[in-house]
């Protein structure tokens, strides 16, 4: 008998980790390339960089298991919403900005297993991209009525694929840009088998090719559903940012301090009228909470409102917290200067954790400090609020309604020939959440063909054109005014009159594609009993 064969330590150690390497290289590519997608969100204008990540994405999910799918997908959600959400500690904490991530790194796994199952279907970047989608979907409704923030069509404010927001709405410009991703994966590794098998597939290539091409080309012609012309007229508007003393929380033991810094900077502006500086707004535009006190209840700041609008001589729209009946609201306030306040518009999508406190008695009872940040829950408001201020009916969409479609949708079905979308953003410090916001108001600029204002406590403020383009902005933390002519307009696009059927559509796109995938899967396991 020979000697048996010595084994070399070195290179079997070296196989292990290569092994290993191998093993990772998955779960690294995965959580990368959620972090790629995050590079390609505001305040950067890297919008392209949304395609290779989700064409890694679908090169990390292609043939793997549903567990292997979710773990793959939970990973690029972390990648992906670690770093787009940290915003949301910047004044409580990393513990509110894990678990919200957390969470919603689940509905991106669930996706995954979506993909990953469906991935070996003809046609799989098309069903991927309708997954994707459908994962926006629900993640924009539950839970607590949803968290829409890192829509993938909320990144493409600077793209070439915007013009498709007036089309179909955010559902339709995602699902462009995801199956553009998608594509170019399968176009790579088709053309990776064709070199190593001298054989091309011409079904599979032409699918992979118009994933490609359709978004693209569909962009291009969506281009003549984008106009600034304007078709009612125009109107002067002026948009106030009054500043806060200090960022944070704290903001609000500074309530009056808010309000006065508006007031100040709505008198500057109007001495500037006065001086032929400027034009003579026809109306006015205040952030979210630039009363916190209730002038309803306070004669002072119902006395230092008033007086700002009749020193400017034009209507405001004010954003006040007043309480009726009890009951907490967040309320725009139509503040006339000879008739005082003539209309209200309570916000409708209030944040969970931010305006109310869902489970408040649990969570009280893991710590007792978030409980105390939100001791008074906000009450919803019931009706779409459209201002007539000067004869331009103004939509008001406050802050957080701006990033879920039915809330802007309903504003311009009601009438509202421009939009505004009152913010105060002053709780989250100089973090991207303000860019990221403003990128909201620029895609809905364009899927419903308004003029959009952006009045922000602290910045940044400013004037979007119906196409998309900012004409105007302020800096951050600094008092400032915006004055500009706008054009109105009435008519509607495609997007505004299909509403959400579009996403419907899409999510049955997605339903067909997973429930094939199933059967498939369930009688290839059949045939291989046999």
């Amino acid at each position: 008998m020979g000697e048996p064969e010595q084994l070399d330590p070195q290179s079997t150690l070296a196989s292990r980790v290569a092994g290993l390497a191998r093993r990772l290289l998955p779960a690294v590519a995965a959580a990368l390339s959620g972090v790629l997608l995050y590079v390609s969100f505001p305040p950067r204008s890297l919008w392209w960089l949304a395609l290779p990540a989700f064409a890694v994405f679908g090169w990390v999910l292609r043939g793997r298991t549903w567990k292997s799918g979710f773990g793959l997908g939970y990973l690029f959600g972390l990648g992906f919403l670690l770093p787009l959400l940290v915003w949301t500690g910047v004044e409580v904490g990393p513990g509110p900005w894990l678990a919200l991530v957390v969470i919603e790194a689940v509905f991106v796994g669930l996706v995954g297993v979506g993909i990953a199952v469906a991935s070996r279907l003809p046609g799989a970047p098309v069903w991927a991209a309708a997954l994707w989608i459908a994962g926006e979907a629900a993640r924009a409704r539950v839970p607590f009525g949803g968290f829409p923030w890192g829509k993938i069509a909320f990144g493409q404010a600077d793209g070439v694929f915007l013009p498709l927001a007036a089309l179909g709405g955010t559902p339709v410009l995602g699902f462009a840009v995801v199956l553009c991703g998608f594509g170019l994966y399968e176009l790579a590794r088709l053309a990776v088998e064709a070199r190593r098998t001298h054989a091309v597939r011409r079904a599979a290539a032409s699918v992979a090719l118009l994933s490609v091409a359709v978004p693209v080309v569909g962009a291009l012609g969506a281009r003549s559903l984008v106009s600034d012309t304007a078709e009612d007229g125009t109107a002067t508007v002026a948009v106030i940012q009054g500043n806060v003393p200090r960022a944070g929380l704290d903001f609000n033991s500074q309530r009056r301090a808010v309000l006065d810094y508006h007031v100040r900077e709505t008198e500057r502006l109007a001495a500037e009228i006065r001086a032929g500086k400027v034009p003579r707004p026809d109306f006015v535009l205040w952030p979210e909470n630039s009363s916190d006190i209730d002038p309803f209840r306070n004669p002072d700041a119902y006395a230092v409102i008033d007086g700002a609008a009749q020193v400017i001589g034009a209507p405001i729209s004010v954003g006040g917290v007043v309480v009726k009946d009890g009951k907490l609201y967040n309320e725009q306030i139509l503040w006339d200067p000879s008739k005082g306040p003539t209309d209200t518009y309570d916000k409708r999508q209030i944040q969970p954790f931010g305006e109310y406190l869902p489970l408040r008695s649990l969570i009280g009872a893991i710590n007792s400090e978030w409980t105390s940040m939100v001791r008074q829950d906000f009450s919803r408001g019931s009706e779409p609020g459209v201002f007539t201020m000067d004869g331009t009916k103004v939509g008001l969409v406050t802050c957080y309604e701006a990033a879920f479609d039915w809330a802007v949708r309903s504003e311009v079905t009601d009438g509202a020939q421009m939009i505004s979308v009152p913010s105060n953003n002053a709780t989250f410090d100089r973090s991207e959440m303000t860019y990221q916001q403003l990128a909201m108001s620029r895609i809905r600029a364009v899927e419903h063909s308004r003029t959009v204002t952006v009045p922000v406590t602290s910045g940044v403020s400013a004037v979007i054109m119906p196409d998309g383009e900012i004409t105007q902005k302020t800096g951050m933390f600094v008092a400032d005014s915006l004055v500009q002519k706008v054009p109105l307009r009435s008519s509607e696009t495609p997007a505004t009159r299909l509403g959400v059927l579009p996403e419907m559509l899409l999510v049955l796109i997605a339903t067909g594609g997973l429930g094939w995938a199933v059967v498939t899967g369930v009688r290839q396991r059949r045939a291989g009993g046999v």
